[in-house]
Formats: structure tokens, sequence, C-alpha cells
């Protein structure tokens, strides 16, 4: 099926909001906040109906827009969904209404200031919202490598400034700032290696003459189309090196361990919206490009790799979920609480079974589900009180019972309590890696034991007992915390007993990538 223009519009809507928002005079500001949102619900429009016409079983890649770009080398602007992208747009067109709702007054002075409100910041913080929303689908979107690579590198500049200029007010500013240049830092370097591996890339399918015209080509494709059968040879320690500068670069946007630490400083340090929309957004498109591009395109490197990369991931299992017991700042012990689940969604993509990689997607899905819940309400507690120490808190549950019902729902989600979203991913992910890889399958349910312990455990402190000094005037949730709420924690009940649409859209698309890697010379 073809659309043609829909995708464009799709990650054209939030860029151009984007740009009317922050360009609207000092005057209309205060239309600012009220223009992101009425853009977000458009760009949400418009995902809802590229779902309503995808068909499941039809062409692998749907709604394709193909256009000449650089054709002096190759590059086209191409764009196309399969299944496992679709399911990524939908996320992310579903959350940004929320969390721009959710960051409804960021950009207020604190309660009690004298300071006056600042029209300028009160449009930059949507429009950067936005802007890193509209580059994201991009990067869903592309069926060009070029295009892609373009696109995972540019989110970077809205990020960091959402976390080093617009960041949360329980953190100050020197904070800030050193936790967005060590996440630039860390991004840069990856890309600049998974450039490196790209040019290298284009340079083998030159020679190889696979492109339309007989040169080199970044369309994701032909490249593919040719690794399978045989036109594209690259020798096998050059492939493990491409290899490695592709999946470098997607495991420190994911995050994957020892690649992760840039991950707890920027999520504390941004403010609770644009936190969630980097982990349960940004931080995808590192998982997702690990199926759709260093999979496909080097599946003999991807099955001599695996080993490695499992490890890794049960590692990041592991020391994600010790590393959140450990915490007594509360936003910090979500980040790290995410480093895991990240853990056991590469450990699912590299099992490299249908099971698990499905599992891996529809988790992709359901963590950002249950993080920007979790992330949420806690944010909306510290902001608050301005503390993020656990010790603070105590008794929340009899001064705020709705937030703190929220917080223990969002919570067993993350645990994966059967009857939630997580619950049915984490088991087709254990399921799936079981057979190829039964003591790492073992090693990653630590993820439900470790993730009982620091969600009830915190849960206890900071929701039960007697009420802290302080805490006796906390507010219950308003109107506008429980509207951005509620969808979430619908959503993760529906998919919790009947994920069964995502997965019929899911399937095929991960099983055409397994068959794809399976299928290539050991």
């Amino acid at each position: 099926m073809t659309g043609p223009g829909l995708l464009s519009a799709l990650w054209l809507t939030p860029l151009i909001g984007a740009l009317v928002v922050v360009v609207l005079p000092p005057t209309a500001a205060r239309a600012a906040r009220p223009l992101a949102l009425v853009t977000s619900l458009a760009t949400l429009a418009l995902a809802i109906v590229v779902a309503g016409g995808y068909e499941a079983g039809g062409e692998r890649y749907q709604f394709v827009e193909a256009r000449q770009w650089i054709p002096s080398f190759g590059a086209t602007y191409t764009l196309g969904v399969d299944g496992i992208a679709l399911v990524m747009v939908l996320l992310a067109a579903a959350l940004m209404p929320l969390l721009l709702l959710a960051g409804w007054r960021d950009t207020d002075p604190d309660p009690g200031t004298p300071a006056a409100p600042d029209s300028r910041r009160a449009q930059a913080y949507p429009a950067l919202m936005l802007a890193t929303q509209g580059l994201a689908l991009v990067a869903f979107l592309s069926l060009d490598v070029l295009l892609f690579y373009i696109a995972f590198e540019a989110m970077l500049i809205p990020l960091y400034f959402l976390i080093g200029v617009y960041g949360g007010g329980s953190t100050d500013g020197s904070e800030r700032a050193r936790a967005a240049v060590r996440f630039l830092i860390y991004n840069l370097l990856g890309g600049l290696v998974m450039l490196a591996a790209l040019i290298t890339v284009y340079i083998h399918t030159s020679r190889s003459g696979i492109g339309p015209d007989g040169g080199g080509t970044f369309d994701h494709r032909l490249i593919t189309a040719a690794v399978a059968d045989g036109t594209l040879q690259i020798p096998t320690g050059a492939g493990l090196l491409l290899f490695a500068g592709f999946t470098l670069a997607f495991a420190i946007k994911a995050p994957l361990w020892p690649f992760h630490t840039w991950l707890p400083g920027a999520a504390v340090a941004a403010t609770p919206a644009s936190a969630v929309l980097m982990m349960a957004v940004v931080d995808k498109v590192g998982t997702f490009a690990m199926l759709r591009y260093s999979l496909p395109l080097f599946p003999e490197a991807t099955q001599t790799a695996a080993p490695v990369l499992i490890t890794l991931a049960v590692i990041s299992v592991i020391y994600g979920g010790l590393m959140a017991i450990a915490q007594t700042d509360l936003l910090r012990l979500i980040a790290y609480a995410s480093i895991s689940h990240f853990g056991f969604i590469v450990l699912g993509i590299f099992a490299r079974t249908e099971q698990s990689a499905t599992g891996s997607t529809l988790y992709m899905v359901n963590h950002g589900l249950a993080t920007a819940a979790l992330f949420l309400v806690a944010g909306f507690l510290v902001r608050r009180h301005r503390i993020r120490e656990i010790a603070y808190y105590g008794g929340v549950q009899q001064v705020a019972p709705v937030l703190a019902g929220v917080f223990l729902v969002a919570g067993l989600a993350t645990l994966s309590l059967p009857g939630l979203a997580p619950f049915i991913s984490e088991f087709l992910v254990f399921v799936g890696t079981f057979g190829p890889y039964p003591v790492a399958a073992v090693l990653g349910t630590a993820t439900f034991v470790l993730a009982a312990i620091y969600i009830l455990w915190t849960y206890q402190r900071v929701m039960g007992g007697p009420v802290a000094p302080g805490i006796e005037s906390t507010r219950d949730l308003g109107v506008r915390e429980r509207v951005v709420l509620a969808p979430l924690l619908v959503a993760l009940v529906v998919l919790g007993f009947y994920p069964q649409p995502a997965l019929d859209v899911i399937d095929p698309a991960v099983a055409a990538t397994v068959a794809h890697v399976e299928g290539a010379a050991p």
C-alpha cells in the first residue's frame, strides 16, 4: 500500500509546529502551549490514519515514499513503515500530547518566588519537545540509512537543550549542564563511529554496483536484498567491524551496559516530561535500530557477535536492578530500572528467535507506557516538594491516595505483574531466549526478582508508614495530572489482557528479520 505524502506529513507536522511555536511574538506567547498540544494531537491523528490503513498481512514496507535526494552518491528520501516501525510511531505519537500536558507548568516560576513568567522559555520548551518527536519519527520511518543517520544525530540537539537549559527544578544549573554535556559527548562519539561504518558500507555497495544506476546506495531495502542474495559480500573481519560500528552507536542510545552512564544523570536533570520522552521514545531508537539495521545488514556478524551482546544484556539486567535497589534518589532509581529493562529488550533481540524478537518489540512499547506512568507520577510528587530523596517521604498514601495508587499500579507494571502489559512481552522474551541461550534466559529472570524488590520497597518507604514531617500538606493528583496518567493505565491494562492486535502487526516484520539473519551462511 502506498500513501503519497502521508509519512512526510507525519514527521513534518511536529517540526513545523515547533517552528511556529518558537517564532510566536511575545504578545502571543500564551498560545504556545495550546498550539503545541494541538500539533501533537494532529500528529497522533495522522499516526492513527497510518495504523488504520496498514495491512498486517500485506507488503513488508507500506506507505512507501521514494524521491531523489542526493543522486550523485545514491542517497534518497525514502520512507516506509513495517510492523516494528508502526508500533514505535504510535508510541511516539500517543505519548506526546500526554507529555505536553504533564509538562504544562514546567516552565512556570517556582511557587512563592517573585520571578515573572519567561515567555521565551515557555515557547522554547514545547517547541523542543515537538522537534525531538519529529526527528524520532524520521528515524522510525526512514528506509535510507543516511537519512536515518541524520535524524539519529539531529535529535541530540533539542534533547541537549531540554536537559541542560530547560531541566527540572529539583536540580541546579551545574548539574544539568554536566548531565547535558555527558549525554552529548557519549552519543556524538557513538554517532561518529557509526558514520565511519556507514561510509564503509556505502563504498562496498558502490563496488558491488547495487544502486539503481549501478553505483552505490544507502537504500536499506537494496542493501539487505543484496546481502541476502550474495550480491553484496563483505569480508568476515570487515563485517564484524562494521557491525560493531553500527551497534556501538545503538547501544549507547539504548543504553546498554557499559555505555549507560549518561542516562541516570540526564534523566534526573531533565524535567519528568522530557525525561520520559528520552527514555520511552528516543532511547528506543537504539533498540529499534538494532532490529532494523544491525541484524539485517550484517547477519553473519550478528551470529558471531550475539554471545557478546547477550552477555552485555544480562549484565545490564542485573546491574540496573541492583543499582536501582541501592538508590536513595527516587527519579534516579527509575532511571536505573530502565537500564535493567533495556538489557532485557536487547537480550530478546540478539537471541534471534521470532518469539524473543517479537517480545522485545512489544516490550519497547510496554516499557514506554510503564516508564511514562511511573516516572511522571514520581515527577508530580517531586515537583510538589522539590526533593528527590526517598528518605524524605513517607505516608503519602494517607494524604494523596490517588497518587499513591497510580504509583503502585505503574510500579506493578514495571515489575511485570500478570495482567499488565509488560508481563506478556517479558514472557515472550524469556521463552524465546531459553531455547538458544538457556543460561542467559535464567539469569535474565533476575529482572523479575530485582524489580519486585526495588518497586515494592520504594512503595513501602515513600507511600506507606506514618506521614513524614512536611508530607501532610501533599496535594493529591489534580485534574490535568489524572488526564495524563489515566490513558497510560488504561493502555497497560488493555495490552496486558489483549496484546493480539499489536502482535499481529509486529510478527510478520520480526519473522522476516529473523529469517534473513538465520538464513545467512555461517
